[in-house]
């Protein structure tokens, strides 16, 4: 069975996981919520789209770990997702890159576990190959010959861009405003854009294909990533189980190598 998803994994990952061993599932597939449960079925993770390559590689290892489980996988922006689980897509689980987005699907009573703190992120200016544009900071998101690209405010990285901006005394000039992280980070790789705003693990994962700028702004937006089993999720068990394998302290290299802060 292969993990479902739509996006490659960043070799840095794929190399700290080659390495890795993280924690299985008990014996003969024994865990989740309570005596007797078993992992086993498929488990559905709607996960924030900066997730992608890493939580791609964990759903592997956790495929691999316990025969018969199939991982599928949703990743899209965070705002998406909560409305998705709240209008009653069938998910087992829920990553978002937002407290906020959290605190709206529990509030609509479709988490009733405490979420755990999975991973910060923060953001980093994103530019092509080259840097053809001449970026060096956050004031040419200002600049009206540049060409830039910001997430959606109502998602997170939107969010935290419009938190840096203010922190920095700046207005921007976007020419397009896109629904998730990776779709900015697209038109940066397009070479569509000048500089984009997206988060650091994104610049990380992009490889050669673009160059990050740091910025100190950055510290003012740090994301904070919770994970939480859905109330309504068709796989109980199984969701338990996959919280607390990306949750181990077996998974930390694979967040720590994509780019991610620990909590």
């Amino acid at each position: 069975m292969g993990t479902k998803t739509t996006r490659g994994a960043h070799p840095a990952i794929a190399a700290v996981l080659a390495g890795a061993v993280l924690v299985g599932c008990g014996s003969e597939g024994s865990t989740g919520s309570g005596a007797g449960s078993t992992v086993s079925g498929t488990v559905t993770v709607f996960a924030a789209a900066s997730l992608t390559e890493v939580f791609t590689e964990l759903g592997q290892r956790f495929e691999a770990a316990n025969p018969g489980v199939d991982v599928v996988f949703g990743f899209a922006g965070s705002s998406a997702l909560a409305q998705q689980i709240t209008q009653g897509a069938p998910a087992d689980v829920f990553t978002s890159a937002a407290e906020k987005n959290m605190q709206q699907v529990r509030d609509s009573g479709e988490v009733t576990a405490e979420p755990v703190a999975l991973v910060r992120n923060r953001l980093e200016i994103a530019v092509p190959r080259g840097n053809p544009g001449g970026v060096t900071g956050l004031p040419d998101f200002a600049e009206p010959g540049n060409t830039i690209a910001l997430c959606a405010e109502q998602v997170p990285c939107g969010a935290a861009a419009a938190t840096v901006f203010r922190a920095a005394g700046i207005t921007p000039s976007p020419d397009t405003r896109e629904q998730d992280v990776k779709a900015a980070l697209t038109k940066v790789t397009l070479g569509e854009v000048d500089a984009a705003l997206v988060y650091r693990t994104d610049v990380l994962s992009a490889g050669e294909k673009v160059e990050g700028i740091d910025f100190p702004e950055s510290a003012a937006a740090v994301n904070d990533y919770p994970i939480a089993p859905l109330a309504e999720a068709p796989n109980p068990a199984t969701a338990t189980a996959f919280v607390a394998f990306v949750t181990s302290e077996q998974a930390e290299p694979v967040f720590t190598a994509a780019g991610f802060d620990l909590p």
